[in-house]
């Protein structure tokens, strides 16, 4: 048997290592000519992995992300509100970790060549359409490029891991339209600096709408004694602001938020120095889709992003992709290549990630950031004083629990493969 797998990107390379892990043939096909190390930084949560260690990627992760102690959350006076230790130093088997999107990517994508083998990797392949004829798949590709048809593919699966910008998801839901934006605007970038805090921490200053964000994803800048720095400054308008949404990752413009983190100087973290040294930065507005009540039409599916895309809160979308892969492995090995592997998966993931969608649109558990804006705008002496022992710890328990990586849970349960 055989599956096709379209997407090349972190949830779709997971899945082919994960099928490849469990003896199934499978084949990659990616739009884009080469796969590059693009991007800025992102959050591997310990379940994720789990999941990638499970895999054989643990080395090769440490080698180069940071290993993340702490998250801790700031008013946007810089007075810290609530910080918990997170992987190993919260009692995780396995890390969480910071680490530069294309360099997982680029992990991911080695090992899949090396495994399966350089030819089950193709770039410049983007998927045009495809036949279900009921004991198979028939998908059709085009050189994006130039428009120039490419030979088809055949295989008994076809799984869709391209993306919020999906061409099967779209295919399946012409009428959805384009990603729901909710008046958000986030400004990314990374700034090589000096370590701040533990040199291990991740930090959320600010607010619903203004915020930002800052951790290192450099093992060897740390070996220095240096910090790559990814941030995040966020400003949120009213959702019928008018702003350049046609544009989806752009050059920033410092002029656009700067000036609004001017005053941002804690004696921790110089916020504007950060944001000004910096090479450069890309504009993003927050962006997410409504949650579907089907992925799966008879031997096609839908997988990570093109699945569930989620507003970047709680460090969740990349690692719910790889978590994605694994179920999805899981089924096939219990039920092969066939429609019901496909209905098991989703019928595991599509509610978890639904439930994950919708507590990221209230804000997830950096509500607690809102609430001390909201009770104490000019500070405070004692955060006791503005937020109650059950709403510090409850909001992130609880978050924790919705996103699958419960501590004591995690640690307890059976390999998903």
């Amino acid at each position: 048997m055989t599956v096709l797998i379209a997407g090349g990107g972190i949830a779709g390379l997971t899945t082919a290592l994960s099928l490849h892990q469990i003896g199934v043939d499978c084949r990659v096909f990616e739009t884009v000519s080469t796969l590059q190390p693009l991007g800025v930084g992102i959050n591997v949560l310990p379940h994720a992995v789990r999941e990638l260690t499970e895999l054989g990627l643990h080395d090769a992760l440490a080698e180069t992300a940071i290993p993340t102690a702490e998250l801790a959350y700031y008013s946007k006076n810089g007075q810290r509100i609530w910080s918990e230790p997170r992987g190993r130093e919260a009692g995780y088997n396995w890390p969480q970790f910071s680490i530069h999107r294309g360099e997982l990517q680029l992990i991911l994508l080695e090992a899949a060549r090396s495994r399966l083998g350089a030819h089950r990797i193709l770039t410049g392949h983007h998927l045009s359409g495809w036949e279900d004829t009921g004991t198979a798949v028939k998908a059709h590709f085009i050189d994006k490029r130039t428009g120039a048809r490419l030979p088809d593919a055949e295989g008994d699966l076809l799984i869709a891991a391209d993306g919020i910008h999906s061409a099967v998801r779209q295919t399946l839901y012409p009428n959805e339209g384009m990603p729901v934006w909710n008046g958000a605007i986030l400004w990314r970038g990374t700034t090589r600096a000096n370590p701040f805090l533990t040199g291990r921490s991740m930090i959320m200053a600010g607010h619903e709408f203004q915020k930002f964000v800052a951790y290192p994803i450099s093992r060897s800048a740390a070996d220095r004694g240096e910090a790559v720095i990814n941030w995040i400054a966020e400003r949120k308008f009213r959702p019928d602001y008018s702003w350049r949404r046609e544009d989806w990752n752009r050059a920033g413009n410092l002029a656009d938020f700067l000036p609004q983190f001017a005053n941002w100087r804690f004696d921790w973290l110089d916020v504007p120095a950060v944001i000004q040294a910096a090479s450069g930065c890309f504009e993003y507005p927050m962006v997410d889709r409504d949650p579907l009540d089907r992925w799966t039409f008879g031997r096609v599916t839908l997988l990570g992003d093109a699945a569930h895309p989620m507003y970047p809160i709680g460090s969740n979308g990349a690692s719910q992709g790889i978590l994605d892969a694994r179920v999805l492995a899981r089924e096939i090995r219990r039920s092969g290549a066939t429609p019901e592997a496909l209905l098991a998966y989703e019928a595991e993931r599509r509610p978890a990630t639904s439930k994950i969608v919708l507590a990221n649109r209230a804000n997830g558990p950096e509500q607690v950031m809102q609430l001390v804006e909201q009770r104490a705008p000019n500070g405070f002496a004692r955060i006791e004083d503005v937020l109650t022992a059950a709403e510090l710890e409850g909001t992130a328990a609880g978050y924790k629990h919705i996103a699958g990586f419960d501590r004591d849970a995690l640690n307890a349960r059976a390999p998903i493969v």
